[in-house]
């Protein structure tokens, strides 16, 4: 398992905390489930019950770039009501920075706590104005698009910056899965998932 890095950890107790991942046409579907799977085990695990999540999108199915269908679960006019959002990153990402509507979608997130993404999704957090004044991070292969939006770009699997969590290239997924783990439920709690998962020494 690669070294998690992070800014600041800290463990803070929520109520009812509610998560959308986002899906769109052009996504890596890694980057989801990577980061999906050990966070959904906070919940199965009795780590933190008090968790739900809703795979949100602006259309009813989407697509990754070789036709891998899924339907998402809701597909709300507004993101706001969230304690955070989860974006993963894919191919669609190249366009979708400058997609307005879409753009305007991902701003009704504003008021959520945690602005989260892993890989290419930095771009849409990014063109959101999301990482204004922040340290991010991207696949290493997009610093250079990443930069006009962020205050740093930082070469690093991890970087938090005051809640604002991107993560690197699409492996980085399971690493920011778990980093949430001890995020929100602390270090006990992040190695129970992660020895469910097998993964690491």
């Amino acid at each position: 398992m690669a070294q998690l890095h992070s800014i600041i950890v800290q463990n803070i107790p929520f109520t009812c905390m509610k998560l959308p991942f986002v899906i769109f046409d052009g996504i890596t579907w890694l980057d989801l489930i990577g980061v999906y799977d050990p966070v959904s085990r906070l919940k199965s695990s009795n780590h933190r019950p008090d968790l739900s999540w809703d795979i949100c999108s602006m259309h009813k199915e989407v697509k990754d770039a070789f036709g891998l269908a899924c339907l998402s679960g809701k597909q709300p006019k507004t993101l706001a009501g969230y304690d955070g959002i989860i974006v993963p990153g894919g191919q669609g990402t190249r366009a979708l920075q400058f997609d307005q509507l879409f753009l305007d979608w991902i701003r009704t997130a504003a008021p959520a706590k945690y602005k989260i993404s892993v890989c290419t999704g930095s771009l849409i957090l990014g063109a959101a104005g999301f990482l204004k004044h922040k340290a991010a991070t991207t696949h290493y292969r997009e610093y250079d698009t990443l930069r006009p939006y962020c205050r740093e770009v930082l070469a690093q699997r991890i970087v938090d910056d005051n809640d604002t969590i991107t993560a690197g290239a699409v492996s980085t997924s399971i690493d920011l899965g778990l980093y949430l783990c001890k995020k929100w439920a602390g270090q006990d709690s992040m190695l129970d998932i992660r020895k469910q998962l097998d993964y690491g020494g």
